[in-house]
């Protein structure tokens, strides 16, 4: 997969991009990276991120990021604001975007104790309810296929996305299939 389009995991925060993807790359045989542990492992903490040096700094480490784990290909898992960056939009044309999505009452129980900056403002579920709305356009926008992770085994979505993934990487190169897919609504 490091020759052509690198599978990459978009969607809200608690959707489970890392963990589905991580299982993908396994079931694939292929590298992961998960852009948040990147940053993480480079830069700290990103709680502590967004306390010392602010919101835009940390977009731009997590742009910086993006586009490292994208040239190196495989499948990728995207934060849920990775999104809003318009050059990571634009390069997310050229690879297979799966977009993970969930109910707000599943989210509920993941999202419960995290230490999340952008849902510290208040009511975490709340605010989690508005950013998932604000971002849905975008993320639908750029989608090549979505699945619901709100129930049923995690399995059946780690199964769908691998089985899709490697038919679309056995066809051709980036855009040979246009198409827009939806599965597990």
């Amino acid at each position: 997969m490091t020759d052509g389009p690198s599978l990459v995991f978009i969607g809200p925060m608690g959707s489970g991009k890392s963990s589905i993807g991580r299982r993908v790359a396994k079931r694939l045989g292929v590298s992961f990276t998960d852009t948040d542990s990147l940053i993480v492992a480079e830069h700290g903490r990103i709680s502590d991120l967004f306390a010392a040096r602010g919101e835009a700094e940390f977009r731009r480490l997590e742009r910086e990021a993006v586009r490292r784990a994208l040239r190196e290909g495989g499948v990728v898992a995207l934060g849920g604001g990775a999104v809003l960056d318009p050059d990571t939009r634009s390069d997310l044309a050229a690879h297979l975007v799966v977009l993970l999505t969930v109910s707000d009452r599943t989210v509920a129980s993941r999202i419960r104790g995290a230490k999340r900056p952008l849902l510290n403002q208040g009511d975490p579920l709340e605010e989690w309810r508005r950013i998932a709305a604000e971002r849905r356009p975008i993320y639908e926008e750029l989608a090549d296929i979505t699945y619901d992770t709100s129930r049923g085994p995690l399995r059946e979505v780690v199964e769908g996305a691998a089985a899709w993934a490697a038919a679309r990487l056995g066809d051709a190169a980036p855009g040979a299939d246009d198409t827009r897919e939806e599965a597990h609504d």
